[in-house]
C-alpha cells in the first residue's frame, strides 16, 4: 500500500505543478470556472495572456501596471475569481453572464484595476492592479458578459469584461513596451465593443462546487485555505482541494 501510494504521489507531482505553471489540456474543455478558481486570461486575438507585476506606470496613476505577456508559464498571469463585497457567494459557485466580479492578482494581491487615466501608449482608458486584501472598491468591479448562449461562465467560452465605473471594455493590441517591459504589450480599456476585446480563460486551477458541498464554508475561508495550500505545499494537497482540468 505505501509503495502504491509513493509512486501516486510521483505522478501527481509530475503531472500537477503547485505553483500554477503547468497548462490545461485540451481534454479539460467545458471546465466550468467558478469563485475561487485561479486562472489565466488570454486574449483572443494577440494570445496574450492578462499580467501584471511589481512595476509600477512611469505616467497616470503611477499604480502596478497591467500588461500582456507572451509566455504562457509564467506564474505572473494567475488571476483569482472572486465576487464583490457583501453577496452570498460561496466558493465553488458558478458564475452567470452579468454577474460583476473581481479579479485578483494572486501574486501581488491586487486587483484588476481601471479609471479615467489614460493608458500609455495608446492614451484608451489606462488598467492597473490596485488595491490589496483589506483595500478594494469599486474601480475594482468588472461585468462578465458571455459571448454566444452560454448562461455560466465555462473555460472554452468567449467573454468581455465590461469595467463598471468607467464602461470600459478590458483591451489588449500589439503595442508593446520596449523598455522596462518591453515585449509585453499594452492592457487597456476601450469604451468600444468591439471583436478584439474578447478574453479566454486558459490555464489554471479551477474549483467546483462538488468540492465544497460538505463544508458550505464561506467564501474567504475556504479561499485562504486553497491559495495557502496551492503556493506552499505539494501537488497532492492540491488535488484534494480543488480539481486540475485534464489531469484527473
Amino acid at each position: 500500500m505505501a509503495f502504491s501510494l509513493f509512486f501516486l504521489a510521483i505522478f501527481l507531482f509530475l503531472t500537477l505543478d503547485s505553483d500554477f505553471t503547468s497548462p490545461v489540456s485540451a481534454a479539460s474543455e467545458g471546465v466550468q470556472i467558478t469563485y475561487g478558481s485561479a486562472i489565466k486570461l488570454m486574449h483572443e486575438r494577440t494570445k496574450f495572456r492578462l499580467h501584471s507585476h511589481d512595476v509600477p506606470y512611469g505616467s497616470g496613476s503611477g499604480q502596478q501596471s497591467v500588461t500582456g505577456f507572451p509566455n504562457v508559464d509564467d506564474s505572473n498571469s494567475y488571476w483569482i475569481v472572486r465576487p464583490v463585497p457583501d453577496t452570498d457567494a460561496k466558493q465553488g459557485d458558478a458564475i452567470k453572464s452579468g454577474t460583476i466580479i473581481r479579479l485578483q492578482h494572486m501574486r501581488s494581491r491586487k486587483w484588476l484595476h481601471s479609471h479615467l487615466h489614460a493608458s500609455p501608449i495608446s492614451g484608451n482608458l489606462e488598467v492597473s492592479c490596485f488595491g490589496g486584501d483589506g483595500e478594494s472598491d469599486t474601480g475594482d468591479y468588472w461585468r462578465l458578459e458571455i459571448e454566444g448562449s452560454g448562461k455560466s461562465w465555462r473555460q472554452d467560452q468567449r467573454i468581455r469584461l465590461h469595467h463598471v465605473d468607467t464602461g470600459g471594455y478590458l483591451h489588449s493590441h500589439d503595442k508593446k513596451y520596449t523598455r522596462i517591459a518591453g515585449g509585453q504589450q499594452e492592457v487597456c480599456g476601450v469604451r468600444e465593443k468591439r471583436t478584439d476585446n474578447i478574453w479566454l480563460a486558459t490555464e489554471g486551477k479551477y474549483c467546483d462546487s462538488i468540492s465544497f458541498n460538505s463544508t458550505h464554508q464561506t467564501y474567504p475561508t475556504t479561499l485562504a485555505t486553497f491559495e495557502n495550500r496551492s503556493l506552499n505545499s505539494t501537488a497532492i494537497q492540491i488535488k484534494e482541494y480543488c480539481s486540475t482540468p485534464g489531469a484527473n
